[in-house]
This record gives structure tokens, C-alpha cells and sequence, in this order.
């Protein structure tokens, strides 16, 4: 059984009149992968700054293997953050950076020695010792960084979106070698991201947050497959998201037809939102179908086609291995192992209606567009 090492209870913290964390009960086991997932402004950050120290609740308690620890600086707990930016030192070589928190402690020279070299060939950089750091890819700079933070021996590392800064490629490679990581230091590792993919990947424990409240806990699995409510569902994976009627257990009415689903404990006729999956759906012909509609919108993504299907007004997301074509009449059929059924919520009627659909694409910000013209003018 898995042991608790960091507990907070009823935490809120508040800027004058904001709230930013709304009493939060949460726990995080020992030598746990747990990611705190969720859009900017939802508290995830906040939340890490209350286990590191950098913030005190403006109620609640921190609490460390069942002692409270609101009043404990940073420097005291045995907690190491790393940041998007890792704050390397430039001028000093990979062993340096990496020793610098052993020597503030005056360990002598044979112990900083014997711990660099460990943790240099734990984050895979054995023989990158007399580096600059100036030398090294993005990659490389995140592994010293990571060095640096686990030197010392922490029972917790906190990492406050550290993947940020680096190319999609890169991106994927690191999140296999921090779990790596984490498993080979059999210490906690609480992850703050709004990637769900990264969550998806890398976690033991999922934490979906928004709002300055926890909106579910669970495995990968468990938040992808059994959401609570209509954001976990659009926020973790794509969801077609809609307005049903539960007549009785394992069935649902969706559209008028009635359909057998896998759920129970619903009041009869009660109004629920119901998640399927784009995957999860089976195109067939139109009259085999237990209901029809007309595909609007085709997107290759590579290995499946994202197309848009208008059921009665409203638009479904289908992922397909087979070429469909703008203006085709298509079939569908959902088995009960493929529909999820939800309680009503705040969040109801907020998403999974793709009539508005794009493909993904890079946000540009106000901010970097300023950057670029700028530049522009610069060249001119």
C-alpha cells in the first residue's frame, strides 16, 4: 500500500478578492508520478507553489509525512522545484551546475564527486562532466537541470511545465526519460502541465483542475474513460458531448433513439450528458445505421481522418482509417461499452458541439505577433 507523504487540507488561497484556490483536498503518495492538469489560470501553479514553500495558503494547512509545514521555507523542506526556464549557470561546466547545491551544504569533495557522477549517468549524460553548459542542445540543459535538482536527494521534485521550451520531438523523448527518471530515483515527482498528452503519458495519478478546484482524480485511464463531467471530458481527449435522457439503467435516449449504455444509479428520465469518443464510433451505410448524417468536413491527421458529420444540427467529431468525402451520407453505430453517461454540471452544454471545428494549430499570442513585427521594422 502506497504511502502518504504530502497532504493538503481545505488550502484556499486568495488575492483580495480573487480566488485562485478554492479549498482543495488533496494528497500525493510517496514515489508517485502525479500531474496537475489543466488550463492556464486553473490553479495547477498555485498549487506548487503551496508544496514548495514560495506561497502560504490564505487557509489550510500543508501538511509533510502528517506534520504541518505552512510556516517552513523553501530551502528547509525536502523539496526541489524545476522551472521552464532552469536557470543554469552559464559560466560554469555541467559538473558545477549540477554540484552547486552540494557544495552550499559543504559536503566534502569525494561525496560531491561520487553524487554528480551518479546522477549524471542516471539522467544519461555520463562523460558530459566538463561541458559548458552553452554547449549543450535543449535537452541535454533539461537533464542538468534535472541533475542539479535531484543531487541533493529530495523526497519530492516538483517541475512547473519543464518541457515547455523545447520542440515537439524532443518534448516526446523527455517525457519517456523523466518517467525513466523518476522510477530510477523511486522518489515523488508532482508534474504541473497543460498538455494533456504529457499527463496521459507520463502519470501514475491524474489531478484535472479548473477554476481553482479539483474536477477529478484518477488514473490515465480513468479520467480518459470515465470523466466526470463535460470538461474533464473535452479537456482530457476529443468529445462529442450530448444532451440525453437516461429512462431507466443501461439505457439512454439520445436524438430520440434509445440506446444501451453501461451506466446505472441514474433518477428515471433524468437529463445527463452523454461522452462518445470520436474513435469509439462505427461508420456504416445509412440505412444500417442507428442514425445518419452528412459528413461536412474532412481533415487527414495521418494516420486516421478527422471528419465532421451534422447529425440533425448538431456536429459529431468521427476518427476513420477510410477516406470520406464533403457531402457523403453516412451511418453510425455505437456499441454500450462506447457511450459514458454524466451527471449534469456547471460545465453542461459548454462543449463537444464541433460546428466551430479547426484543426489544431499553434496559438499566436497579442504578445508574439507585437515581437514579430518588430522585428520586421527592424529588417526595414
Amino acid at each position: 500500500m502506497s504511502k502518504e507523504i504530502i497532504r493538503l487540507k481545505d488550502c484556499t488561497v486568495a488575492f483580495d478578492d480573487e480566488v485562485i484556490l478554492d479549498n482543495i483536498n488533496l494528497y500525493f503518495n510517496d514515489k508517485e508520478f502525479l500531474t496537475l492538469l489543466g488550463p492556464s489560470g486553473c490553479g495547477k501553479t498555485t498549487t506548487l507553489r503551496i508544496i514548495g514553500g514560495f506561497l502560504k495558503p490564505t487557509s489550510g494547512d500543508v501538511l509533510f509525512n502528517g506534520v504541518r509545514v505552512n510556516d517552513v521555507p523553501p530551502h528547509k523542506r525536502k523539496v526541489n522545484t524545476i522551472f521552464q526556464k532552469y536557470a543554469l549557470f552559464p559560466h560554469l561546466d555541467v559538473f558545477e551546475n549540477v554540484a552547486f547545491g552540494l557544495r552550499i551544504a559543504k559536503l566534502n569533495e569525494s561525496e560531491i564527486r561520487s553524487r554528480v557522477m551518479e546522477m549524471l549517468e542516471i539522467v544519461s549524460l555520463k562523460g558530459f562532466h566538463n561541458r559548458k553548459v552553452t554547449s549543450l542542445s535543449g535537452g541535454q540543459q533539461q537533464r542538468v537541470a534535472i541533475a542539479r535538482a535531484l543531487v541533493n536527494r529530495p523526497k519530492v521534485l516538483l517541475l512547473d511545465e519543464p518541457l515547455g521550451a523545447l520542440d515537439l520531438r524532443l518534448r516526446k523523448d523527455m517525457q519517456i526519460e523523466l518517467k525513466r527518471i523518476q522510477q530510477a530515483m523511486d522518489i515523488t515527482f508532482i508534474y504541473v502541465t497543460h498538455d494533456q498528452e504529457e499527463a496521459l503519458a507520463m502519470s501514475d495519478t491524474i489531478v484535472v483542475m479548473d477554476k481553482g478546484r479539483i474536477q477529478q482524480i484518477g488514473t490515465p485511464e480513468q479520467v480518459y474513460n470515465e470523466p466526470k463531467n463535460a470538461f474533464v471530458a473535452d479537456f482530457i481527449g476529443e468529445s462529442n458531448i450530448l444532451d440525453g435522457i437516461m429512462h431507466e439503467d443501461y439505457v439512454v435516449e439520445i436524438f430520440g433513439r434509445k440506446f444501451k449504455c453501461l451506466d446505472s444509479g441514474f433518477a428515471p428520465r433524468e437529463s445527463v450528458d452523454v461522452v462518445i469518443r470520436p474513435e469509439d464510433i462505427e461508420i456504416v451505410e445509412p440505412h444500417k445505421g442507428r442514425l445518419s448524417g452528412t459528413v461536412t468536413s474532412v481533415t487527414f491527421k495521418g494516420v486516421h481522418y478527422d471528419i465532421i458529420v451534422d447529425f440533425k444540427g448538431f456536429k459529431w467529431l468521427i476518427q476513420t482509417t477510410r477516406l470520406h468525402n464533403v457531402g457523403d451520407e453516412i451511418g453510425i453505430n455505437i456499441g454500450p461499452e462506447q457511450i459514458h453517461i454524466m451527471k449534469k454540471s456547471e460545465y453542461s452544454g459548454m462543449f463537444g458541439d464541433y460546428s466551430s471545428y479547426s484543426a489544431e494549430y499553434e496559438e499566436i499570442t497579442s504578445e508574439d505577433w507585437e515581437d514579430e513585427t518588430e522585428g520586421e521594422e527592424d529588417e526595414a
